[in-house]
């Protein structure tokens, strides 16, 4: 089980460092390794003709058939520079476009480099024994007839698209690459309204919660949820922001057919971040519940000590006049002193008491 004490920037922070002094397009991996090696499927379809090939080569993967309709490449384990440099070899990728792949710690961003369309986005699930968001990132590399798309591991992801492409009526086998790349965008996209939903469900348990008997578990949680929709709206609104510039774009490899979806998919993202904040201002208002209900706890214990100690005061007073070592002190030798002092204590005491109660101070 994940360590839930580990902080937001210890579970989710790259080691960057390596690339300090580095010149721009050293191609190094950054991040974690999740698959022994690199494997590369290729899909070639169009209406008719549907063919896949798992774990080839780069040697074996290029060069692409011609006339083969659209090509997707995947990309999975980014951890053997070699092949994903050879990959980029192949396909003439620029050395930068290269290193953002490379670097997992990428933040979500859409760029034009002439004859390709370079997108990274973050795919996002909920661990369901911690609670806490596991994190991957998807580049998606966009030519004409061809989609190149690199993935930190092998991962159902993208198995709703190639079930899609896989049944012969389905409208993506009709259409372009442009709409190919719509369609993993939008797997990505829906896969935050998944965390999104499960997160609510934390916070309907949390809302709870505190109107029953919070505690410092309580609080943690508050905490970790806090964080996690923190890092969530750090990877949604720079999405937001490549889908739109993906709809501004000139170079002719997306369709206006297709951009129609991608309005569709700039919606959703404006959605998921009406949510985010929304969620974030339940989370700051239960922040404020919990401090007012363990405010008026501490008020009640404190209100509670107080009476005892007003009540004890004047008893302790007459006490310890009473005890004072004097030989010659007034009422000392009454028969019935004691019993008198005893009754006026009490006396003292349900008046107090009857007195905090009509205050309503008990």
């Amino acid at each position: 089980m994940v360590d839930s004490s580990r902080s937001l920037h210890q579970r989710h922070t790259r080691a960057i460092g390596q690339k300090a002094g580095l010149p721009p397009g050293t191609l190094v991996h950054v991040g974690e390794q999740h698959m022994e090696r690199t494997n590369i499927h290729r899909i070639q379809y169009d209406a008719e003709r549907f063919h896949e090939e798992r774990e080839l080569s780069p040697e074996a993967c290029f060069p692409i058939p011609p006339d083969q309709g659209v090509t997707w490449i995947r990309v999975c384990g980014l951890h053997q520079v070699e092949a994903v440099e050879a990959v980029g070899k192949a396909l003439n990728l620029h050395p930068l476009l290269l290193e953002d792949i490379l670097n997992t710690g990428q933040r979500p961003k859409a760029e034009d480099y002439g004859d390709t369309l370079f997108l990274v986005m973050k795919a996002h699930a909920l661990d369901a024994e911690s609670g806490e968001i596991v994190t991957e990132q998807v580049s998606l590399v966009l030519a004409k007839d061809l989609v190149v798309t690199f993935h930190e591991k092998e991962n159902g992801l993208l198995r709703p698209v190639l079930e899609r492409l896989r049944t012969g009526h389905a409208r993506i086998r009709r259409l372009g690459a442009d709409y190919l790349a719509y369609v993993i965008l939008d797997a990505v996209v829906d896969r935050h309204f998944v965390v999104l939903e499960q997160l609510g469900e934390q916070l309907g348990g949390l809302d709870d919660e505190l109107m029953k008997e919070p505690d410092s578990r309580t609080l943690q949680r508050i905490h970790r949820l806090r964080s996690e929709l923190i890092y969530l709206r750090k990877s949604v609104w720079p999405l937001r922001e490549a889908v739109s510039t993906l709809e501004r774009n000139e170079t002719g490899l997306i369709m206006d057919a297709t951009q129609i979806y991608l309005r569709d998919a700039y919606d959703h993202t404006a959605r998921a971040i009406d949510t985010l904040e929304t969620y974030r201002d339940v989370v700051a208002g239960m922040m404020e519940i919990y401090m007012s209900v363990i405010s008026n706890r501490i008020n009640e214990v404190m209100k509670v000590l107080t009476v005892f100690a007003s009540i004890f005061i004047p008893l302790t007073f007459l006490v310890g006049v009473y005890g004072m070592n004097f030989e010659h002190m007034p009422e000392l030798h009454m028969r019935y002193g004691y019993f008198y002092l005893w009754g006026f204590m009490f006396a003292a005491t349900g008046g107090m008491l009857y007195y905090f109660r009509r205050k309503k101070w008990l």
